[in-house]
């Protein structure tokens, strides 16, 4: 039977991540309510929020984040956690649905997100060579295109770089339940410290014959979420 529940919650532990949603929110519904805060001096004017797509070693989360920094990767990668707002957790088993108000998640719980907002300063960007790599990450197959200085080896680059790296004309598949779910995106953001293999593809061709790739079970019969605004992505039935 699918949990609905509205609060404030933190992702930590060792245990699922989608257990430890159901465990904080009940945690937190039982608090004594706390009196209102005094009034405050006027604050600056808050950061863009842009939507989220988050994706866990048992769930997928969507919400919306803050952007206080240049560029979603840029956030990520210099915070060790981030809070989202109006998040919706899904079961990759599919029998469990969380709503949560907002919510604090480590960066180490994902293994990948998938990126909108401003792709960075156009004068700040270096001529690069894009490298086609397919990467395997928890239930996540994920290929794309990894930006790299000429001659350097794509997977050395990917290795030494920060721990979220961006792949851009990206795809990733997956098992909802039993359904195959393939999500395009312009760029998925992969965290590098769980990754568990990482294959280089052939000339312009990430889908290389020799990749452990899903095995195709049909078109898709269903949308994860809704269309995410500006993000460049589709979702393929």
């Amino acid at each position: 039977m699918p949990l609905h529940a509205r609060g404030h919650s933190r992702i930590d532990g060792s245990t699922p991540a989608i257990e430890r949603f159901g465990r904080r929110l009940r945690m937190v519904m039982g608090r004594t309510p706390e009196p209102p805060a005094a009034p405050e001096a006027a604050a600056p004017p808050l950061a863009p929020e842009i939507e989220f797509i988050g994706y866990a070693e048992d769930c997928v989360l969507t919400g919306h984040i803050r952007l206080d920094a240049a560029r979603l990767s840029d956030l990520l990668n210099d915070h060790d956690e981030f809070e989202l707002v109006d998040v919706h957790v899904e079961s990759l088993i599919g029998d469990k649905i969380i709503e949560v108000r907002d919510v604090v998640v480590p960066r180490d719980d994902m293994l990948a997100v998938h990126a909108v907002g401003p792709r960075g300063e156009r004068g700040r960007r270096v001529r690069t060579r894009q490298h086609p790599l397919a990467i395997g990450t928890g239930p996540y197959h994920i290929r794309g295109y990894l930006h790299a200085l000429p001659g350097i080896d794509p997977i050395s680059s990917f290795r030494h770089r920060r721990t979220m790296v961006a792949l851009t004309d990206a795809l990733i598949e997956y098992e909802l339940g039993s359904e195959r779910i393939q999500q395009r995106a312009n760029t998925i953001l992969v965290n590098r410290e769980q990754v568990e293999w990482v294959v280089e593809g052939v000339g312009d061709d990430v889908e290389t014959p020799d990749l452990p790739l899903l095995v195709d079970r049909g078109p898709l019969v269903r949308d994860l979420s809704r269309q995410i605004v500006g993000g460049g992505g589709d979702r393929r039935r």
